[in-house]
């Protein structure tokens, strides 16, 4: 693993009003981590998310990303960065007028760099990756199963083959048959591809399917961060609360029999 990093937050505060989210907020995260974020309700989990890929700007602090700061950073940087990271939204956010070959080609034909014949060849690259079939792009998101919009998010947070996979909620609204396959197949990619991965989530088998490292964001700050055993062991309400019992011990033996 480089020790460059592709995250790289630093004595990040954030405000919203008098609300304060975030207090100090330290957090890297290294090329080829799967690193999952978990907080109850209200914690900054998402915010975080947010403010690494440069849609929210913290109070303070400093926030890079493959070595350039997003904060303040200039149009050209924001849009070479765009390009550098993939983002799969809670419920698939599919433009729901266009249907799945052009969802999936919409990235791609945004660079204005490419003719119609690669982008075509491309998203059908794209929908294998996925194990969806061409016919699949002719239908429109309303006519998609909860699992096929994962799908085809995923087929689309990929087009470009970004460095960064950024996940939120991955699994949210799928059953326990289909999101222990969508785990597998973000699984398989990671490996094939080696791309990094931030993602929030509050499923304890999807966070030991997934992450090297977990980060537990309580009391406006990161109380914990290391492995899903590590993190289990620390000493302190939140952590107690969700990892604790059965389902805790469950995700954790869920993890050693993956790795």
């Amino acid at each position: 693993m480089s020790s460059s990093p592709v995250i790289d937050v630093q004595g990040v505060w954030t405000r919203f009003g008098e609300a304060l989210v975030h207090r100090d907020i330290d957090l890297v995260v290294h090329r080829g981590e799967m690193l999952g974020l978990v907080g109850g309700s209200g914690s900054g989990k998402t915010t975080l998310l947010r403010e690494v890929v440069g849609l929210l700007k913290p109070t303070q602090g400093e926030v890079r990303l493959f070595g350039k700061s997003v904060v303040d950073a200039s149009p050209d940087v924001q849009r070479d960065l765009r390009r550098r990271f993939g983002m799969l939204f809670q419920h698939g956010a599919l433009f729901s007028a266009l249907p799945v070959f052009d969802n999936i080609a919409f990235p791609l034909r945004e660079l204005k760099r490419l003719d119609e014949n690669l982008i075509r060849e491309l998203v059908w690259m794209k929908l294998a990756m996925v194990e969806l079939e061409p016919a699949h792009g002719r239908l429109m998101p309303a006519e998609l199963s909860g699992g096929m919009i994962k799908r085809v998010a995923l087929a689309r947070a990929l087009a470009l083959e970004p460095e960064l996979l950024v996940l939120d909620e991955p699994t949210s609204g799928l059953d326990p048959d289909r999101s222990e396959n969508f785990v597998k197949l973000i699984r398989t990619l990671q490996r094939e591809l080696n791309f990094t991965v931030i993602m929030v989530t509050h499923d304890l088998d999807t966070l030991a399917g997934l992450a090297n490292r977990v980060a537990a964001m309580a009391d406006q700050r990161i109380v914990a961060l290391g492995t899903l055993q590590e993190v289990m062991a620390v000493d302190h309400p939140f952590v107690h609360r969700f990892f604790g019992g059965g389902r805790g011990l469950r995700a954790q033996a869920a993890q050693e029999r993956a790795d």
